[in-house]
């Protein structure tokens, strides 16, 4: 396949490696149904993460071509955190994406640029990785990526434009570039840095503003446009249930956090939280009244229609991809949650 042997040249070039199903409601079929489909969107991330993982990769894209959704969203870390951050490596996986028949939406994580600095990815410069990332993807703002793309609202005009919004079927989507890493606190150590640098601060300090200003937007939006849903997708997952965090693991996203609380519990309909970093699946309520992750956040107040869901990754990416289905008026919940395994698993 041209594609995989793009990527084996590109890899030899470079010197690198580089789910709890939420059941959509039973209802009766009608004459409808037969000729038109509810509408559905595929949604993966963390992955390629190793030669295998890439290797797999285009039939995998074969796998979600073939189901015809709406549209891909792909939630960060394109290579493990251990690889190579190099620049070749970076244009094989754009390729691999432009194979995308629908549009596709792809929001960096923190393996791509944040973590770059250390010794095994290359000891790169994470702004400069930043940077080199909105080349390669996003050189085209206000356009998805895809063959067949669709126009997004961006923030590119405030550099970002990787944070985009959009609206289809009675719901919002935006994506919000927020990375694990505590957004980009931790120190570049690979670099020689003990402490977190002033332009490390001063970039987290921009890129968060931003991303607060486009999610309440969007929820403004929502409200304005009597949407039935906001869904909020991104790398970092800020509710990871598998230890307990220190302020300094999270203290980056607590503003984003007591900001969607507030959104998310003024929106009448309902607000879903997609997010990877963590690897394996979860689907949980971490805002809720009661939540341990209210405390931890000093929040006030709580978003119990807040339904947040964590993509298998790294080693179970292999696995499936999780798809989305509208769900019809008056359905219990607004979306439908499956995950669906690949045809082919990874070689």
């Amino acid at each position: 396949m041209r594609r995989l042997s793009f990527l084996t040249t590109m890899i030899a070039t470079a010197a690198v490696l580089p789910l709890t199903v939420a059941a959509v409601p039973a209802r009766a079929s009608t004459p409808a149904d037969v000729t038109r489909a509810a509408p559905t969107f595929a949604v993966i991330g963390d992955l390629p993460y190793s030669t295998t993982d890439l290797a797999s990769l285009p039939g995998w894209i074969d796998d979600i071509n073939a189901a015809d959704p709406q549209f891909t969203l792909h939630l960060g870390d394109i290579k493990s955190g251990s690889t190579r951050c190099d620049t070749a490596y970076f244009q094989a996986i754009r390729q691999q994406f432009d194979a995308f028949t629908g549009p596709l939406v792809y929001t960096p994580g923190d393996n791509e640029w944040t973590d770059c600095h250390r010794t095994a990815a290359g000891a790169y410069n994470p702004i400069e990785r930043l940077a080199t990332i909105r080349k390669i993807f996003f050189d085209q703002p206000g356009v998805t990526l895809g063959q067949h793309p669709i126009a997004v609202n961006s923030q590119a005009n405030r550099g970002l434009p990787e944070n985009v919004s959009f609206a289809r079927d009675d719901i919002s989507f935006a994506a919000l570039h927020v990375v694990g890493s505590n957004n980009d606190l931790l120190p570049w150590d690979g670099i020689g840095h003990t402490a977190t640098t002033y332009l490390q601060r001063q970039e987290q300090k921009r890129r968060m503003s931003a991303t607060i200003d486009e999610m309440n937007a969007t929820f403004a939006n929502a409200t304005a446009r009597s949407n039935r849903a906001v869904v909020l997708f991104m790398q970092a997952d800020m509710f990871d249930p598998t230890y307990t965090p220190t302020p300094a693991d999270i203290s980056a996203f607590t503003p984003l956090v007591r900001n969607l609380v507030k959104a998310a519990h003024a929106f009448p309909g309902e607000t879903y939280l997609l997010n990877g970093d963590s690897h394996a699946y979860n689907s949980d309520h971490p805002l809720a009244a009661g939540s341990v992750w209210l405390d931890r956040y000093q929040v006030k107040g709580s978003a119990d229609t807040l339904q947040r869901i964590t993509l298998d990754g790294s080693s179970s990416a292999n696995l499936d991809y999780l798809k989305a289905t509208v769900n019809p008026e008056g359905a219990e919940h607004v979306l439908g949650f499956e995950r669906v395994p690949y045809s082919t698993p990874a070689s």
